[in-house]
């Protein structure tokens, strides 16, 4: 069975150009990584859970705030490199990425130390324009950004 991950992909539009807002991993391995490292806000669930109810759940983890009120537009899940399941849902809302403060992790850092570093989940958020997110998203969660933009050219129609 992968591994079930449910995330929220929070978009708006600023002077006709549609931008979502991203996180980059914090911790020691994703350091000194920058394109192709970004997600989406996201966390891992179980089958017996409501993947919208752990979107919520992983996106006020991550950034420290509640979900902006917007109709949530459930997006077709995509498969990520190791076969994690991800299912996204798009929000149009807006928020301060200054005022994100995400949820830690203990790691021993140095590996084999013995001495136990806490990282932030999320060590920077940033609004980015489309065609920018698809060079700063992991790949696997590309495919999340065609279908937000056929869904946003829908609602201008």
């Amino acid at each position: 069975m992968p591994k079930l991950s449910a995330g929220l992909l929070l978009y708006r539009v600023v002077d006709g150009v549609v931008e979502v807002l991203l996180g980059h991993p914090g911790g020691p391995f994703w350091v000194r990584r920058d394109d192709g490292a970004w997600s989406v806000p996201k966390g891992e669930y179980t089958v017996e859970e409501d993947p919208w109810e752990a979107a919520q759940r992983e996106f006020r983890e991550e950034l420290g705030s509640p979900v902006p009120p917007g109709d949530p537009m459930r997006l077709e899940p995509v498969k990520q490199a190791g076969g994690k399941i991800v299912t996204v849902f798009a929000v149009r809302g807006d928020l301060d990425p200054d005022t994100a403060v995400s949820n830690t992790f203990s790691l021993e850092w140095p590996k084999g130390s013995g001495s136990v570093r806490e990282f932030p989940e999320i060590d920077r958020v940033a609004w980015f324009p489309v065609s920018a997110a698809r060079t700063k998203l992991l790949a696997g969660q590309r495919p999340v950004l065609d279908q937000l933009m056929e869904l946003v050219a829908a609602e201008r129609e």
